[in-house]
């Protein structure tokens, strides 16, 4: 079976959301020629800040798009860049071959500290 492309994905959530692509496009800020030709492969995935943008105006967490581009919000990438112990926390997660699994658990727990 073949791997669903971004584009695809998009236009699933999109549709479960009974969202059509010219309010996805107004809402997000983009025109609405730009949302079509994502969604059929024509263009490559936006950047991280705008799949941000469309995951909240469809409600839904942005991770797993933003897993699907390796692309990272610049609200994050700056966090991790002026922090050191971030950095070596990730470095040191990155060492440990983590499974998904096992990154849900560690989020779980990092939660449990505040």
């Amino acid at each position: 079976m073949k791997n669903k492309t971004f584009g695809h994905t998009l236009k699933e959530i999109r549709r479960s959301k009974d969202v059509t692509q010219r309010q996805l496009a107004t809402a997000v800020g983009v025109d609405f020629s730009y949302i079509s030709k994502i969604e059929n492969d024509r263009m490559p995935p936006p950047a991280a800040d705008t799949i941000v943008k469309i995951c909240e105006v469809l409600g839904v967490p942005p991770d797993d798009l933003l897993a699907m581009t390796g692309k990272m919000p610049t609200q994050i990438k700056e966090a991790i860049s002026e922090k050191p112990a971030a950095q070596e926390f990730l470095r040191e997660a990155q060492n440990m071959t983590l499974t998904d699994d096992e990154w849900s658990i560690l989020t779980q727990q990092l939660k449990k500290l505040r």
